[in-house]
């Protein structure tokens, strides 16, 4: 009997459990066993070969005839040359690994185990197609090295990091956005506390500042967290004892929202030059008026706009409005808006425009649009100011309905056709009231009676409109 590898558990009685197989059958196990076998002679030459056709190419059978040293690449001889010789002496072979040559000149990996057949000094190499695994070592070689070349660069980007971090004169902590803990901390913020680095990371912002600055704290916290960013906020340290102003940024590692906060002195303002302190008194007094101010690029998106602006169209910073569309918030329909920015472009400027304003939370508000066009500016932009101009039905109570064409004209304009309606009823409305308790004498039952109307009816009404400074209902006769 044959010795078997290590690796292999042979039968225990082949010559009996085995003996009744003829080799057609033989053959047949080999076959479906193996993806490829190969049937040599004594003088190493190939007689026969066997195969799986819809994984090896078929021209493989013109190595019939063909010494199988002569079917294997340069490096893979020595390999085939000791398989031989140790089939030769009846042992079987450890499995070797061998780069076939298949007729179209491409090699095929191939791990062969040779076992003697006893019959004229034949054997038969019986080999299984690595393709499969040489492929799928090639793709986790090229994995490696990709993920090798990925980690090279983060570890260049950290370290950029690391370097831009430490050597940055403004004092930078990171910080925990749930426990405030500080999680990072440069070498600015290390001087500015009074820290040799290694105890601060770990500690809580909170014990690093005055007990007086907690409420502060907190105003910068909600900033914070609602918006993402806040600045200018004044924090007073505790130890050393000093102000400072701090500005803050809310970002996503790991799985975890951080905060990264910078400290700067609080300086005594500098005297500037003539030209930009008039400059800053003219920002500081726009952003004052009462007027809404926008200034918006040529596309209509907004660049900056004043608190009235933001109060208008209930907005809580001007980083909510920057960069929308003034579209979003001006006019009916988008109708106004393309009117008013056709005219700035052809005139330069426009005068009391009426329109709309729309805000937020869907509140509307009639307004007056003095605009300008800055083709030379740089950017070039337009310059909006917006005059909120009350309520319509209070104009057309104080004045008579329109009577003329050119009358309904102008109220068009300000207008949709149902407000128009609707607001000129209730002036109308208004007027029929007061003339009815002109003709009564005041009295709001004769009133309430010449008009047609009960009298809870008429006090709703005069509510409505407050006429008469009403309070409670009185019984009148």
């Amino acid at each position: 009997m044959l010795d078997a590898p290590d690796s292999v558990q042979p039968f225990k009685a082949p010559s009996k459990a085995l003996r009744s197989l003829d080799p057609d059958v033989v053959g047949a196990l080999i076959g479906a066993s193996t993806d490829l076998a190969l049937v040599i002679d004594r003088k190493g030459v190939i007689r026969d070969v066997s195969f799986h056709k819809g994984d090896i190419n078929e021209g493989i059978l013109a190595w019939v005839g063909q010494r199988w040293i002569d079917t294997v690449t340069v490096e893979s001889r020595p390999k085939v040359e000791d398989m031989l010789k140790a089939a030769a002496s009846e042992a079987l072979t450890r499995p070797r690994q061998v780069n076939q040559l298949a007729p179209d000149g491409q090699a095929m990996v191939m791990l062969y185990s040779t076992v003697p057949l006893g019959q004229e000094g034949r054997l038969i190499a019986i080999g299984r197609d690595l393709k499969a695994v040489a492929q799928l070592q090639k793709r986790l070689v090229e994995a490696q090295q990709s993920m090798e070349r990925e980690y090279a660069r983060l570890r260049t980007v950290e370290a950029r990091y690391r370097f831009l971090f430490q050597a940055t004169s403004e004092p930078i902590l990171v910080i925990d956005a749930t426990t405030l803990k500080i999680v990072e901390i440069n070498a600015a913020a290390n001087h500015l506390l009074g820290s040799n680095g290694k105890r601060v990371p770990g500690q809580t912002f909170r014990q690093l500042l005055a007990p007086a600055a907690a409420q502060t704290l907190e105003q910068l916290l909600l900033s914070v967290r609602s918006v993402g960013r806040a600045e200018g906020i004044p924090l007073t340290l505790g130890n050393p004892k000093c102000e400072m102003i701090a500005s803050a940024s809310l970002f996503r590692q790991e799985g975890s929202m951080h905060i990264l906060l910078r400290l700067a002195p609080v300086t005594a303002p500098t005297a500037l030059p003539a030209a930009k302190q008039n400059s800053t008194n003219l920002l500081r007094i726009l952003n004052a008026v009462p007027d809404g101010f926008v200034v918006t690029s040529i596309d209509g998106a907004i660049l900056t706009a004043n608190q009235a602006f933001l109060d208008l169209v209930q907005l809580h910073s001007e980083e909510r409005a920057t960069g929308e569309m003034l579209e979003r918030f001006l006019g009916r329909s988008g109708v106004d808006f393309d009117v008013l920015i056709s005219n700035l472009k052809e005139h330069g400027s426009v005068r009391r425009f009426s329109t709309t304003v729309r805000a937020e939370f869907g509140f509307t508000t009639n307004v007056e649009i003095s605009a300008v066009h800055v083709p030379d500016g740089d950017p070039p932009c337009f310059g909006f100011v917006i005059h909120a101009a009350g309520s319509q039905t209070a104009r057309l109570a104080k004045t008579e309905p329109p009577r003329s064409v050119e009358q309904m004209k102008e109220v068009i304009s300000r207008a949709p056709l149902k407000d128009v309606v609707r607001e000129t009823t209730d002036a109308i409305e208004r007027l029929c009231i007061q003339a009815a308790l002109e003709m009564t004498g005041d009295n709001r039952a004769s009133a309430a009676d010449l008009l047609g109307l009960s009298r809870q009816s008429l006090y709703g009404k005069l509510r409505r409109f407050g006429i008469g400074g009403l309070g409670e209902p009185e019984d009148e006769g």
